[in-house]
C-alpha cells in the first residue's frame, strides 16, 4: 500500500503525493504526484518527509505539544523537540536519542495531527533536545 507523503524541501518547495519506496537508509525515494508524475527525490534535499493521513490536511488544526503520561507510545521512546534551521519546532517521539543516522523518524505527540510520522533530515536541524515526559 502506498504511503501518502508531503515532501518539504530545504529550499521551501513542496511536493505532495504517494510513495512506495521510502527507506531512510537509501539516498532517494520516488513520489507520485496526484497527476501521475513520478519524481525521484534526494533525501539530502529535504527538510523533512511527512507521512500523512490526508494530502489536503487541515489548515485550521494546530498540532499540540503535550502527551498524556499514560500514552503507550511513550514506552521505549524519547520525547524530543526538534528545531529546524528555519525556526519551525516539532515535538515528537523518537526511538533513539541521539539519532545515529542522518535521517530519522519522529512520531508527532498530537494523535489528531495529520502527520502519522515524519522522516527528519538531521542536517536541516539547528537543535534537538530531550523533554522530560509527563508524570502520572
Amino acid at each position: 500500500m502506498a504511503n501518502l507523503v508531503v515532501a518539504r524541501f530545504a529550499d521551501g518547495r513542496l511536493l505532495k503525493g504517494s510513495s512506495l519506496d521510502v527507506d531512510h537508509n537509501r539516498p532517494t525515494c520516488h513520489i507520485r504526484a496526484g497527476d501521475g508524475t513520478m519524481t525521484q527525490v534526494k533525501l539530502a534535499d529535504l527538510k523533512a518527509l511527512f507521512f500523512v493521513k490526508s494530502i489536503e490536511g487541515d489548515s485550521a488544526h494546530v498540532d499540540g505539544h503535550d502527551i498524556a503520561p499514560v500514552d503507550p507510545r511513550l514506552r521505549g521512546s524519547k520525547l524530543v523537540e526538534v528545531t529546524f534551521r528555519d525556526g519551525e519546532k516539532i515535538v515528537g517521539l523518537c526511538m533513539r536519542y541521539p539519532p545515529k543516522l542522518p535521517y530519522f523518524f519522529l512520531v508527532p505527540v498530537d494523535a489528531d495531527s495529520n502527520n502519522v510520522r515524519i522522516l527528519i533530515n538531521g542536517d536541516q536541524l539547528s537543535g534537538m533536545q530531550l523533554i522530560d515526559p509527563p508524570v502520572a
